[in-house]
Order: C-alpha cells, then sequence, then structure tokens
C-alpha cells in the first residue's frame, strides 16, 4: 500500500517546498533592507499583471518546458541527463542550417524543418554520452555535463571560423530570411486598438511546446516504449528478465531527451533572436532539471514547473530593474526550489507520510 495518496505526492509536496523555498527567500530580502511582500508584488505586477510580462514569461517558460521534459524523460529510464545545455547549443546550429541554407516558402513550414533539425542535433550529441553508458560504463552524469563545455567550445568555433558573415565582427550567424520569422504573440493577439504583449519575444513556438507535452505524456504511459522505460527506470534486473535490453532503451530514451533538449533553441534561435548567437541557451539546460524535479517528471507538472520558473526569471527582471535587490537573488531562489524539492525531498515527504499513515489508522 502506498503511504500516501498519489496527488499528495504530486502536489502537496512540491507546494510545501516551494513554500519553505519562498519563506526562506522572504528572509533573504529582509536580510538585505527590502520588503518581501513589496518585491513579491513588483514581481506579480511585472510577470503577470501586463501583457508584456506575460509574454516574457512565457518565452522563458518554452524554454523550460522543453529542457524539462528533456530531464524528466531521462529520469524515467532513471538517467539523469545534465546536458540539456550543450544538446540546445547543437540544437541551435541545426536550427541555423535549416533557417539559411533551406529556402523555405513560409514559416509554417520553415519551423518544422527548424524542428526537425535542432531534434536532430540535439539527439546526436545525446548519443555519445548515451553509448557511453550502455556500452562502456562511462557515467552518463559525467559524460554530458563534459559535453556541455564541448557544445560551448564546438559552437563557438563554427560561428567564428565558419558561419559568421564576411566583414562581422559579432560571433553569430547572419540573420535568417524573412520568410523563416515566426509569429510573435504581439503579430497573433493584437488588434489595431489594442496593441499586446508589446516588445516580448514570447512566439508560436510556445504552442509547440505545448504539443511536445502531450506527445512526450502519450509515449510515456500510452505506448510499449513508454512502458518500457519506465520499467528500466524501476528495476534494470526486472526489465532485463522481462526481455527489455539495457543498451537500447538507454539509447533511446537519451535520443528522445536530447531531442526535447535541442527543440528549445526554435524558441530562442528562430523565434527571438533570428539568428545564432553565442550563449542563447542562458542556462535554460539546467534549470530544466530543476522543472522536472519539481514536476514530478509529468509533463503537466513539468509544464506548471516551467511557468513558475518562468514568472521568477521576469520577476526577477523587475526586481534587479526597480529596486535594490540583485537579480541573482533569483538564482538563490531557484536554488532553494532546487534544494528542497530534490536533496532535502525527503524532509517534507516523511513527516507527510507518518501523518496520513496515522489518518489511516484513525480511520481504521
Amino acid at each position: 500500500m502506498d503511504k500516501m495518496p498519489q496527488w499528495a505526492d504530486v502536489v502537496l509536496i512540491p507546494l510545501i517546498s516551494l513554500l519553505l523555498a519562498a519563506i526562506l527567500s522572504a528572509l533573504v530580502i529582509l536580510a538585505i533592507g527590502e520588503n518581501p511582500w513589496a518585491a513579491f508584488k513588483l514581481m506579480v505586477e511585472g510577470a503577470l499583471m501586463r501583457s508584456a510580462g506575460w509574454g516574457y514569461t512565457l518565452y522563458y517558460a518554452t524554454n523550460f518546458i522543453f529542457t524539462g521534459l528533456a530531464v524528466a524523460v531521462a529520469f524515467h529510464a532513471r538517467l539523469f541527463n545534465i546536458g540539456g545545455e550543450g544538446q540546445a547549443m547543437l540544437g541551435g546550429l541545426g536550427v541555423a542550417l535549416a533557417c539559411l541554407y533551406v529556402p523555405w516558402p513560409h514559416w509554417s513550414l520553415a519551423i518544422l524543418g527548424a524542428s526537425v533539425g535542432a531534434a536532430l542535433f540535439g539527439a546526436l550529441w545525446a548519443l555519445i554520452p548515451a553509448y557511453l553508458q550502455a556500452k562502456r560504463g562511462s557515467h552518463i552524469v559525467i559524460t554530458t555535463i563534459m559535453f556541455n563545455f564541448i557544445a560551448a567550445a564546438l559552437l563557438n568555433y563554427v560561428l567564428v571560423n565558419i558561419l559568421r558573415p564576411v566583414g562581422a565582427m559579432d560571433p553569430a550567424t547572419a540573420k535568417f530570411p524573412e520568410a523563416t520569422h515566426l509569429p510573435t504573440f504581439r503579430d497573433m493577439f493584437s488588434t489595431a486598438d489594442n496593441i499586446m504583449f508589446r516588445g516580448a519575444p514570447a512566439n508560436v513556438t510556445f504552442f509547440l511546446a505545448l504539443a511536445a507535452c502531450l506527445v512526450v505524456w502519450v509515449l510515456i504511459w500510452r505506448t510499449r516504449l513508454g512502458y518500457e522505460l519506465r520499467a528500466f527506470g524501476h528495476s534494470e534486473s526486472a526489465a532485463q528478465y522481462a526481455g527489455i535490453s539495457p543498451v537500447k532503451i538507454t539509447v533511446i530514451a537519451m535520443l528522445i531527451s536530447g531531442a526535447l533538449a535541442g527543440m528549445m533553441s526554435v524558441n530562442t534561435t528562430m523565434g527571438e533572436s533570428e539568428r545564432l548567437i553565442l550563449n542563447s541557451t542562458e542556462g535554460a539546460g539546467f534549470i530544466g532539471i530543476a522543472v522536472a524535479l519539481m514536476g514530478r517528471s509529468h509533463p503537466f507538472g513539468v509544464l506548471l514547473a516551467a511557468l513558475l520558473f518562468g514568472f521568477l526569471y521576469q520577476g526577477g527582471a523587475e526586481l534587479a530593474l526597480w529596486t535594490t535587490i540583485p537579480r541573482e537573488l533569483i538564482v538563490v531562489i531557484q536554488a532553494l526550489v532546487i534544494l528542497f524539492t530534490g536533496a532535502l525531498d525527503n524532509m517534507v515527504r516523511m513527516p507527510l507520510e507518518k501523518l496520513f499513515l496515522a489518518m489511516r489508522k484513525g480511520d481504521a
């Protein structure tokens, strides 16, 4: 018998962890001489009360949905893919090649081609760590960490020496053709009388991220491959006894994970910059780990956690702009969320389990 209801594990524990992180964050804000309640109100107003704020929040959330799903898929197979940053970098290269060298007639076709390019490059960058784990026993955490640095160096070389336009000083590609430019939320939702999402980079890629959530849910809980992934994650020896190949599952899980991380670059490279630049990932690959942890590796949970972190990112920018609170405080809040949802999970879980067991005994 489960020690607590599933809804408590999925909803209650993350909420309590978030509350504890918020309390500690409030104490930090107090320590630097600011009002925590005023800071929270400013974050809400800047991130949620204006369409432009929502545009930035959803833009960041789009990145975190893809990287969170990437980590979540690997988690189900008991693999800790922390190479999403590098996979997203190389995914951006796939986007750039698709946009620069294929004459797309319309953005609706270009986004499909760019998504395939991003997924392919991201998956290929995850393939080598997957092979090393499956065949050589090299730990996936170590190899994916190292491949983040290799990806950054490789992308820097390609941008500076191969794709940079003649005479340009920026380590970036040329601007993508106009036919590949994606509709922004401002283009989609504004009217002649009401300009919405003014200046915000949110674009149609957000709906691609929502579709990715649905596809991952179907994959994990409605397909044979998803069952094999989860079975392998629960018990490798039992999965082998059932005829599931560890090598096959490891490689496939990492390929899917890398593809999802790579697709994040459609948002940053094609949707926002409209060219490939250095550092476009901005740490989103690492934030995906926290998103997957908080979302309990479920696509719906990942969506909610990505929205939360999008709010933190945009709200943190508002704090840095209008108060003496440094933007780095948002990194502290993120670290506290990761701490309570990951490393200190049992600190919340064990008292709740005892509480629910006591309630059951009382009912009996």
